[in-house]
């Protein structure tokens, strides 16, 4: 019995990070320079910093954040209600069979980044590296 190569955790295939390349790409020079007919859109800065695509590359995920990471909310709606002319732009620049169906979600990255330091510049875990460090010194 053959497996799918989908079902065994693996992560996307070359194939897909590429697709989702283009599109964070096309994405981010079609809202940099404007070309979406939506007021909303032309007054916020947004940065496209990823997108994820389906392995049938039917379903494409952009992960946005607006500059300064305020009006996160109204950003996702004036994307959504532009989705159907961005998709149109993606369509044009990354030729696929289907123009996949653009969803959009809040890039929490750098949230992640800075709950990341605050935890490494805690004292408690600050002792502990400290305390290891000793330990790997005295063995040596």
């Amino acid at each position: 019995m053959s497996q799918n190569r989908f079902s065994r955790g693996e992560g996307p295939s070359q194939r897909q990070l590429r697709v989702g390349e283009l599109i964070r790409r096309t994405l981010g020079e079609v809202l940099g320079r404007g070309e979406v007919h939506s007021d909303a859109l032309r007054a916020m800065s947004i940065t496209v910093g990823e997108v994820r695509v389906s392995p049938d590359l039917r379903i494409a995920t952009a992960y946005v954040l607006p500059l300064g990471g305020k009006g996160a909310d109204e950003a996702i709606a004036a994307l959504n209600r532009a989705k159907g002319e961005l998709r149109h732009h993606v369509a044009q620049a990354v030729k696929l069979k289907f123009a996949p169906e653009l969803r959009f979600m809040i890039d929490e990255t750098f949230d992640r980044i800075d709950r990341t330091r605050a935890l490494l510049a805690d004292e408690r875990v600050q002792r502990d590296i400290a305390r290891r460090d000793d330990d790997d010194g005295a063995e040596g």
